[in-house]
């Protein structure tokens, strides 16, 4: 029993000064980036050509024989070398790959500005920006700016594809009809062109316990619903005109960008599978968007890009710790307040 007990205290020891230590590494790594400015992140550039080829090349390497392989590395070596003997040809074509995997705060937005600035110094009509999105929608301001990004593009006369294989619905539609072309999965989900907003209100549950609650503003239409004031039919009123016009200036983008839609008939907050969006006009082409950039590849130089932010000691650990319940509760809260989702 002594033996154990001696064990764990020491076993106690042992875990504070581990804990001590680590401490005092944070706080030292804190204290030296304290003032410092927050590091710039890097644009990360792959060229999918060679990872299209490396995957032949393996797949090769495992079915044929060694007399098989050998023979065909000497046939691809020979027509290298005679296609280097002829005189230089022309460029080929450039093919830029963006990825935006689309939260409800449309985060993906501050490495898509990165990337989009990065293409555009060298860009021309002649190449091709590719968008492989992925978003179900979030707050209005923050997928007004994503797609605002996108017609900056558009704006200096590069072709935009966008590449939808899961879903792009409400604020990321809104991202990807911008694009000249858009190209969905058979059944990839498109459209929710809507508003909505929702809050709970507990002012009821208040009142039976004797609780006050005081809403004070200066101007009228400061706070029109509250989670724990009093509503009124006014101020629901005046909330619901603000969600009309936030969904006719949605109608409206959508339509500068897509003429061809009959936007009264698809703005009505309903979603469609690729196959019916294409009825629709809601895209252009049913493809994956493997199958269209393995295509691209045999005649253009594809090449992905992506910025990646550089992060902190102190960012990394939080990330790590934290990252899944803040998204968690961000989401619960952002659904159940008066933020405005497209």
């Amino acid at each position: 029993m002594d033996f154990l007990v001696e064990y764990a205290s020491f076993l106690a020891k042992t875990v504070t000064l581990v804990v001590a230590i680590l401490a005092v590494l944070i706080s030292f790594a804190a204290l030296r980036s304290k003032g410092r400015r927050k590091s710039s992140g890097q644009l990360q550039v792959s060229k999918l050509n060679d990872f299209y080829k490396g995957l032949r090349e393996r797949l090769e390497s495992s079915l044929l024989d060694k007399d098989q392989l050998k023979a065909l590395r000497k046939s691809e070596s020979k027509a290298e070398k005679k296609k280097q003997s002829k005189p230089k040809p022309e460029a080929r074509p450039r093919v830029f790959v963006l990825d935006f995997d689309g939260d409800i705060k449309a985060s993906a937005t501050e490495s898509l500005r990165h990337e989009i600035t990065a293409l555009l110094s060298l860009a021309t009509p002649e190449d091709e920006v590719v968008l492989r999105l992925e978003s179900g929608g979030g707050m209005v301001h923050s997928y007004g700016l994503a797609s605002s990004q996108l017609a900056r593009i558009r704006q200096a006369g590069v072709p935009l594809t966008v590449c939808i294989d899961k879903i792009a619905a409400s604020g990321g539609y809104m991202m990807a009809c911008i694009g000249e072309k858009i190209i969905s999965a058979p059944f990839a989900i498109l459209g929710s062109i809507g508003v909505v907003a929702q809050l709970p209100n507990v002012n009821r549950l208040l009142k039976k316990h004797d609780i006050d609650f005081e809403v004070l503003t200066a101007g009228e239409y400061k706070r029109t619903l509250t989670v724990f004031g009093e509503n009124t039919e006014k101020g629901r009123e005046k909330f619901q005109e603000d969600l009309d016009i936030t969904h006719q200036l949605f109608k409206n983008f959508v339509s500068r960008y897509r003429p061809q839609l009959s936007i009264d008939d698809v703005a009505t907050g309903e979603v469609w599978l690729g196959v019916a969006a294409l009825d629709k006009q809601l895209v252009d082409a049913l493809q994956t968007s493997d199958e269209y950039l393995a295509t691209k590849a045999k005649t253009a130089e594809v090449f992905h890009l992506h910025y990646a932010e550089r992060k902190s000691l102190q960012e990394r650990v939080g990330l790590a710790a934290s990252g899944s319940v803040d998204r968690v509760l961000l989401t619960w809260w952002s659904r159940l307040t008066q933020q405005r989702f497209w």
